[in-house]
């Protein structure tokens, strides 16, 4: 009896020292609703309705999987008594609300998944300790911003999955901290705008999706932050053209998806700076021809399926650069009719036939390749009688894609608005043509329509009414008009309008009567116009307004009030204005202001407490090229650790004082300031020796340190009263005394 008890509790006790006590224990009280895998550690408490984290889930759990429960709202320290978890799974758990700290605790954590709830925001700490983790998966939920810091405590972070959201825009370092991260998913969003330094602080990430988005233009200088990139998906966005002056620099890049957009046109330097290229995708688009690329010298596929290729004469110079460069291209002909469904690359330059060669004269089909030939350089050719008898309906003047749900009538000289465009239709083109008038009514049917582009249309009017019927319009460009007023009855019809772009026209004052009806309103550009002064009441109605752009006016005045309806303001541009002095009084009743752009006023001075109001919120302040002379001690009171950069860089600074309460300062520019190396500018070495920041500060004067860095110039101040002091702080003997010192007290 005796041998029996010993040989069957041997297993249990190497069990128990195999797993721990702990676990031992915890194991006979595994919730009622769940299966515990005690071999494994793993707990599975699927769909059972739960409310909120059981409690008896055994201590040392490696994985836990909670999906498809109800819930709702994270607490502080839910998971603070399963420090050893490394996988937990939230998914379909209709969670609304992760509060502060929600994970703290959870330092081994690997995999977090939050997939499929119905998050709209993120505190600022909700994922404090989680320092181990490698995948955070955000997909399928509501989110509409991110806050720079949401991700700062992740630094392990290698996968990071915010696609399916509601994001229109990526602020400035919006994934600061995340030095590890390799790819990062951003597709199906509702994204318009990157932040120039959206991606700034990704060094190792590798792979961006941002297909399936709204970005009209490549953003070159945001993207060219992530310097490491191998991988780049730009599919299914409403981009019409490409080109070196958007600015893509990415140096590593291997692949490029540019596929089903609405490229209209290619620069041929788009990508002469992504030397590495090797595949790029631009797959139904509506290409009719393409230059040959210069720059991606590692270039050897390119795939053009899908596009209304023309393979007349004018294509040769793309076929002899394909064989001399050896890439590899699909894609087929879509004209002339005697080529038309022929491979691409199964095409020879002598086989596209050039209007006057006389071997060709006599045949039919050279009258359409005459045609395409003398047709101008620009947006797709209209489709053929015998094509749009079997295609979506289109104005015959305008090239409709089905697919990209875009219509393109761009450059055709047309003088009223056609009539005609497929019902879906999401995106239409319309610029550079005439429209002096935009009549009442003047889009029926496009109920679906998202972005309207009236660019360069000599627009001067909008009637009331114009926009009736677009009641899912998110972005309207006006920019580059004659437009000098706008009332609200000319917008009604729009009211989910978050974009209106008015640059370079010819307002003298902000229209805020017609703001009235855009609740929604988002971005407002006004930048190049002649906007002398903002009025208490020009912004009476944007209460959602995010972010004001008018640069380049002539404001010599904002008066107090002018901004306090736009609380929810994040960026003000105010630059290259007229402005003397700080408007102080103005800037109150801004809690969320981000972001003040000041550069190019002629300032000269700053004045105590100029930035006060804004001391809770403000994180990027630029003053560059202001004309500054003189920056008084206290300047920038108020001010705290959330200011993270200062743009001060281009002026005409002798002296600046420290500022040691901006204790959190990632950037700081003094480049271009005559700055003279005496003693009034002790302090401010003394500061800059404690940055850890390259700032640009260089002397001026005296002759014998010019060019020399104000923080390595330390010899001009010795001589400074204060400076033998400093040094004696500093002696050996000071140093180890204050060692002894250290070390008595620690014992």
């Amino acid at each position: 009896m005796e041998g029996l008890q010993s040989s069957t509790q041997g297993p249990l006790v190497l069990l128990v020292l195999l797993l721990g006590p702990a676990w031992h224990t915890a194991a006979h009280r595994c919730p009622q609703t769940c299966i515990c895998d005690n071999s494994r550690r793993h707990v599975a408490c699927r769909r059972q309705n739960l409310t909120e984290v059981p409690s008896t889930i055994p201590e040392l759990t490696q994985r836990l999987d909670l999906q498809g429960n109800m819930l709702k709202v994270i607490p502080p320290a839910a998971f603070q008594d399963l420090p050893h978890l490394t996988h937990l799974d939230l998914r379909h758990c209709g969670v609304e609300l992760v509060a502060e700290g929600a994970f703290r605790g959870l330092g081994r954590l690997l995999l977090l998944n939050l997939a499929s709830n119905r998050l709209s925001s993120l505190p600022q700490e909700a994922l404090d300790g989680l320092g181990s983790l490698r995948r955070l998966e955000l997909e399928g939920n509501l989110l509409e911003e991110l806050r720079p810091g949401t991700f700062g405590a992740l630094g392990a972070l290698a996968t990071l999955n915010l696609a399916h959201n509601a994001l229109v825009y990526l602020p400035a370092m919006a994934f600061q901290g995340l030095l590890r991260m390799r790819w990062l998913r951003l597709s199906h969003n509702a994204l318009s705008v990157l932040a120039p330094e959206a991606l700034a602080g990704l060094p190792a990430l590798r792979r961006l999706g941002l297909h399936h988005n709204e970005l009209q233009a490549l953003p070159g200088a945001a993207l060219s932050q992530a310097r490491s990139l191998a991988r780049l998906e730009l599919g299914h966005n409403p981009l019409t053209y490409t080109g070196e002056e958007d600015g893509l620099a990415l140096p590593g890049l291997r692949e490029l998806r540019l596929d089903h957009g609405a490229l209209q046109a290619l620069g041929p330097r788009a990508f002469a700076h992504c030397p590495r290229l090797h595949t790029l995708d631009l797959r139904g688009n509506q290409l009719d021809t393409l230059p040959p690329l210069q720059g991606p010298g590692q270039l050897r596929r390119l795939r053009l399926q899908g596009n209304p290729l023309w393979c007349g004469c004018q294509a040769r110079p793309l076929l002899e650069w394909l064989a001399r460069a050896r890439v590899r291209a699909d894609g087929a002909c879509r004209g002339p009719r005697r080529l038309r469904a022929e491979a691409l690359d199964a095409l020879r330059p002598s086989d596209l036939r050039c209007p006057g060669e006389a071997a060709w004269e006599a045949a039919e089909d050279d009258e359409d390749e005459d045609l395409a030939a003398a047709a101008p350089r620009g947006p797709p050719r209209p489709p053929t009688q015998e094509e749009a008898s079997s295609a979506t309906p289109c104005p015959d003047v305008c090239a409709c894609a089905s697919e990209s749900r875009h219509a393109g009538c761009a450059g055709r000289g047309l003088r009223a608005v056609p009539r005609g465009f497929p019902d879906g239709t999401e995106l239409l083109d319309l610029r550079r043509n005439h429209f002096p008038l935009v009549p009442r009514a003047a889009f029926p049917g496009l109920h679906h329509l998202l972005s309207l582009h009236l660019q360069h249309c000599g627009v001067a009017e909008l009637q009331a009414g114009a926009l009736a019927g677009l009641d899912r319009l998110l972005y309207l460009y006006l920019s580059d008009n004659q437009l000098s007023g706008l009332s609200a009855a000319a917008l009604e019809g729009a009211p989910r309008l978050g974009y209106l772009y008015l640059e370079r026209n010819r307002f003298q004052q902000v229209p805020g009567a017609a703001l009235s009806a855009l609740p929604s309103l988002f971005s407002l550009h006004l930048q190049d116009n002649v906007v002398d002064r903002l009025a208490p009441g020009d912004l009476a109605a944007a209460r959602a307004l995010r972010w004001l752009h008018l640069s380049g006016n002539r404001i010599t005045q904002v008066a107090p009030g002018a901004l306090g309806p736009a609380r929810e303001l994040e960026k003000l541009y105010l630059d290259g204005n007229q402005l003397r002095e700080v408007p102080t009084r103005a800037l109150e009743g801004l809690p969320a202001l981000l972001e003040l752009q000041l550069s190019g006023n002629p300032l000269r001075a700053l004045q105590d407490g100029a930035f006060e109001p804004l001391g809770r919120s403000l994180q990027h302040l630029f003053l560059n090229s202001s004309g500054l002379e003189q920056i008084s001690p206290r300047a920038f009171s108020g001010l705290g650790p959330g200011l993270q950069s200062l743009y001060l860089q281009k002026n005409q600074l002798r002296v600046l004082p420290a500022l040691p309460n901006l204790s959190q300062l990632e950037l700081i520019d003094l480049s271009g300031n005559p700055l003279h190396c005496d003693c009034q500018l002790l302090p401010l070495h003394r500061w800059l020796t404690g940055l850890n920041l390259r700032v640009g500060a260089t002397c001026a004067a005296p002759p014998s340190v010019r060019g020399q860095r104000v923080k390595a110039a330390a010899a001009v101040f010795e001589a400074c009263p204060g400076w033998t002091a400093r040094k004696a702080k500093r002696t050996p003997a000071s140093r180890s005394s204050a060692r002894r010192t250290g070390i008595k007290r620690r014992h």
